[in-house]
């Protein structure tokens, strides 16, 4: 049997990377073309250490805001529609072609570089989800600045740490985001406080004021600007700033990542490599052409999915990217996102489990679905895209079912796995594979067979491997061991952090030997080559000697109709070291459900695997804002509670969704332990 053109594309992409490269940059405008696709490298550590690197497209120069603006003006479509902003929250509608973009963004540039902003700066944009902060990012690039996006509604102390890092020259923001159904959050005490806190002061802060709650007394001498009133000013002067190209290597933005304890990393995006990369992964692995395809991107654009898919890899294709300011439910109901992509004419939907599971929660039998999809209102709608945490076959064989019954022909759920470090899908299923070599082929390919509970298969330029503690490849399929990368990464992927070259090294390609990538997942390839991330690599549960992956107890539990959500971490116990304990977000636990569960997880992993013990109450299980699980708390509040120790507060990240939810989980772990069978487990350790 001839192999899919997927794995086609894959291999050439591995063995002949910069023939497969090559091909993909000059689909792009250069100011300066490449002279090679990749190069290897060598740097040398402070510490004496060195490691083998690379570099993507040396000696090339690229605008990224020319490639996503002004060359589709210049090519005839500056009448397309660029932007759909979507603001349930704030009751408001707006479409920007991308004719009027591209003043939007030469004004403001022309703005940001009278305010002192050049070339190689950084600009840190704390924003909601409203056009303005499209414009700022596009903005700060025009004029090969750099920037760092911080998620709107972060803590002083949280912002005055990126301030700090990034040495940001100009902060854009706004006078308050829309935080769903709670209304206004004002953001000039955050930013006023982070700035006040900070060591490094920004020269400027620039602010575009929203009618709910307005930003008060603009303090001019201390470097605040009215955003509105400057480019009003820069209007009537016909102030306007060029494209600004700058080296293929040079860094596009920053973004940070950041766990319960330590500092934010700063993962350092260089321009060629993302602009090359996203443009080739929108167009082969989402199916987006170009003009007249739409895609929404339900995230938020400081997070590493906002970067590529709300913002970047849309406008590279030159296609129609849905900017929502709102939740899934209860801005206003659960039918919001099947609203938009009815409205819209949505190609293309990428959204986390998560809020597939609120819907789910609003709506169980899907008839907000099912009205819009009879009445043929999805028929535009080719793939629903999940990433951000795994999903639960349960969720995508129920969605590739309605799929199949009301969108388009060959429609199909496609779960991908990546992170803020790879920029771009790790694996997945390409929704437009191309034969041979001509891999910009639209030529149309049925995608791979889904496979629930898979993230696909590896996406070309990324070497997915699986490999034991001592970093030695595992052969043997559907074998449990730590996802690496081989090196280089595809041109999306990071090459180092900012500023931070050792902890680069010491993070990502240290424990390894510098051989391979270490990506802290933990989970398996199966016989056909489709990746499972089963967990990260310190979700690994050691239960007598044998490892269990807490995302493989999660997909067993979830199973059981009673079921909504869980989340496993280990219990320490007196014979086993440790066995798995779940946190149910259910409130009428059934009889016997601690039977039916341990029997599922025998039967689907091993007989070795059972919980040593359940708690269920609703809004237990804290997340972030993009929808990853905290296990790491929960692991801790878990701990706490069998030492007795039940007052004690529990760490968690900045970028907890709703820290209250802690608070429950606190006081239904000490429930469990004084009141309930918790007294049973713990008399025994």
């Amino acid at each position: 049997m001839a192999p899919h053109p997927q794995d086609v594309a894959y291999d050439a992409s591995i063995n002949d990377p910069s023939k497969f490269w090559a091909h993909q940059a000059a689909q792009l405008a250069w100011h300066t073309p490449p002279t090679t696709a990749f190069r290897k490298t060598t740097r040398q550590l402070k510490s004496g250490t060195s490691h083998a690197s690379w570099t993507w497209f040396p000696e090339g120069e690229i605008s990224t805001s020319y490639n996503c603006i002004d060359r589709h003006v210049e090519a005839g479509h500056g009448d397309k529609t660029a932007i759909i902003w979507d603001s349930p929250v704030s009751g408001s509608k707006q479409k920007i072609s991308y004719a009027e973009l591209q003043e939007e963004v030469a004004t403001l540039a022309g703005v940001l570089r009278e305010e002192g902003v050049q070339k190689g700066d950084t600009v840190l944009v704390y924003m909601p989800m409203i056009p303005a902060a499209l414009i700022g990012i596009l903005a700060t690039i025009r004029l090969g600045a750099i920037h760092a996006v911080v998620f709107g509604g972060f803590s002083a102390a949280s912002l005055a740490q990126r301030i700090e890092a990034s040495h940001a020259k100009v902060i854009l923001t706004a006078s308050c985001g829309i935080e769903g159904a709670k209304g206004p959050l004002a953001y000039q005490p955050m930013v006023r406080g982070a700035v006040e806190q900070c060591p490094h002061k920004p020269t400027r802060v620039i602010i575009w004021q929203r009618e709910q709650k307005r930003w008060d007394g603009v303090q001019e001498g201390s470097g605040e600007r009215d955003w509105q009133g400057s480019i009003k000013s820069a209007r009537e002067r016909g102030l306007t700033a060029e494209n600004v190209p700058v080296k293929s290597n040079d860094g596009l933005y920053i973004i940070y990542t950041s766990g319960t304890t330590g500092l934010p990393k700063g993962v350092l995006r260089e321009a060629g490599g993302h602009a090359v990369g996203l443009n080739f992964s929108v167009r082969y692995m989402f199916g987006i052409r170009g003009p007249g395809d739409v895609l929404f991107t339900a995230s938020d654009i400081g997070w590493v999915v906002g970067h590529s898919y709300i913002l970047y890899a849309p406008l590279l294709a030159g296609a129609t990217t849905v900017l929502f300011e709102g939740k899934p439910v209860g801005t206003p109901d659960a039918d919001t996102f099947w609203r938009i992509l009815e409205e819209y004419k949505v190609n293309g939907l990428f959204t986390a489990p998560t809020a597939l599971r609120a819907i789910r929660k609003e709506d169980p039998q899907n008839k907000l679905f099912e009205a819009r999809g009879r009445r043929g209102g999805l028929k535009h709608l080719r793939a629903l895209f999940l990433a951000g945490e795994r999903s639960e076959p349960s969720i995508v064989s129920m969605y590739q079912d309605l799929l199949n019954k009301h969108c388009a022909p060959n429609a199909t759920v496609i779960d991908n796995w990546w992170s803020s470090e790879s920029g771009s899908p790790m694996t997945g299923l390409a929704l437009l594979p191309a034969t041979g070599e001509n891999f910009d082929d639209h030529t149309w390919h049925a995608p791979l067979a889904i496979k629930p509970g898979s993230a696909g298969k590896a996406a070309p330029g990324f070497d997915v491997r699986i490999v034991d503690d001592d970093g030695v490849e595992v052969k043997e399929r559907n074998t449990m061991g730590n996802i690496v990368l081989g090196l280089p990464l595809a041109p999306t992927g990071l090459t180092t952090l900012w500023n931070d070259e050792e902890r680069f090294f010491k993070g990502y390609l240290k424990r390894f030997d510098g051989k391979w990538m270490d990506t802290g997942d933990a989970g398996m390839i199966d016989e056909d080559g489709y990746v499972s991330v089963m967990s990260r690599s310190d979700d690994i549960i050691n239960v007598a000697a044998h490892r269990l992956s807490t995302g493989a107890i999660e997909q067993a539990i979830s199973s059981h109709p009673a079921i909504t959500e869980a989340a496993v971490v280990p219990i320490p116990d007196h014979m086993k070291g440790h066995v798995p304990f779940a946190f149910l977000a259910i409130a009428d636990p059934p009889a016997d459900l601690l039977k039916d569960l341990n029997a599922k997880i025998r039967h689907d992993i091993g007989p070795i695997a059972s919980l040593g013990g359940f708690i269920a109450a609703p809004g237990i299980i804290p997340k972030t804002r993009s929808g990853k699980t905290l296990r790491r708390t929960l692991r801790e509040i878990l701990e706490n509670g069998v030492a007795g120790n039940f007052d004690q507060e529990a760490s968690y990240p900045s970028t907890i969704e709703d820290a209250s939810v802690v608070d429950k989980a606190q006081a239904a772990v000490k429930q469990y332990f004084t009141t309930g069978d918790g007294k049973n487990i713990k008399a025994k350790l």
